[in-house]
């Protein structure tokens, strides 16, 4: 029986702790089993109860303290997570051999990890050869996104995670219960299904001088037509539940599920009687 995970990535603020919590809860409230495991050695805090912890095998503030390493913190947690690669029989052990797990990975925050450095793409080879179904689900902050330049350098960030780990992949908009009215009401109207020529002619603060850039990754955005984002709203749990039905659906998760039995009222209530 195939087992499932979902590798939550983003840029540092971007929500991922929140975001594994939250889907813990709901997975919770249906009555469906799933855990947490945190992946990033530089974490100081998140809400949930973790399955398994990296700090428990290497810790950033120990790299940085190292002497001989002399790493600072985007050097020590690159380090950390290239000696995670070297020792995943640490979370062989961890995830034991339960069927029908349903894992959430909280990954660090430094974007290189998943643009063009090989640590994540190991990882996902690992988990793929232990027989996991894996779903890359990237979050965005709402608040980052709503000027049509930093959408782009978020697009793309996006679509080279997308492009770099060949995995089913979910984009997700996060804190837009932070938004005002109007700012949800355009990232509503723009950016969750953008059209990125058209986003590129509204914009006025891009420079003549790199016109013909611009175009052109807008034209690689467009082409590939890939990137959209799916709103998440922690306060509306609607929005919940339809982003974890997608990504149910991209990792194919329930079909190879035992069918659970219904009880049999009326026998119970004849029982009672």
């Amino acid at each position: 029986m195939p087992r499932y995970a979902q590798l939550v990535m983003g840029p540092a603020g971007s929500g991922k702790s929140t975001y594994c919590n939250t889907i813990l809860q709901h997975c919770e409230t249906i009555k469906r089993t799933a855990h947490v495991i945190n992946l990033d050695p530089a974490a100081e805090y998140f809400e949930y109860p973790p399955l398994a912890d990296i700090r428990e095998l290497i810790q950033l503030d120990d790299v940085m303290e190292d002497e001989t390493l002399r790493f600072g913190p985007n050097g020590g947690l690159i380090f950390c997570m290239e000696y995670f690669a070297q020792n995943f029989d640490w979370l062989e052990e961890q995830l034991g051999q339960m069927e029908d797990d349903y894992i959430i990975f909280d990954c660090p925050g430094q974007i290189e990890l998943y643009t063009h450095l090989p640590v994540m793409r190991q990882l996902v080879d690992q988990l793929q050869h232990w027989d996991f179904r894996i779903c890359g689900v990237f979050l965005v902050d709402a608040q980052f996104l709503v000027e049509t330049s930093k959408f782009f350098s978020g697009i793309l960030s996006a679509l080279s995670a997308m492009v770099n780990l060949e995995i089913p992949h979910i984009n997700v908009m996060t804190k837009m219960d932070l938004l005002s009215a109007k700012a949800k009401k355009d990232v509503d109207e723009k950016y969750l299904d953008p059209d990125p020529e058209l986003l590129l002619t509204e914009a006025d603060n891009f420079g003549i001088k790199y016109q013909k850039l611009n175009k052109a990754i807008a034209s690689v955005i467009s082409d590939y037509s890939l990137v959209r984002f799916q709103p998440l709203d922690r306060t509306e749990e609607e929005t919940i539940s339809e982003l974890l039905m997608n990504i149910d659906n991209a990792i194919q998760y329930g079909e190879d599920l035992e069918p659970r039995e219904i009880p049999d009222l009326e026998r119970d209530e004849a029982d009672d009687d």
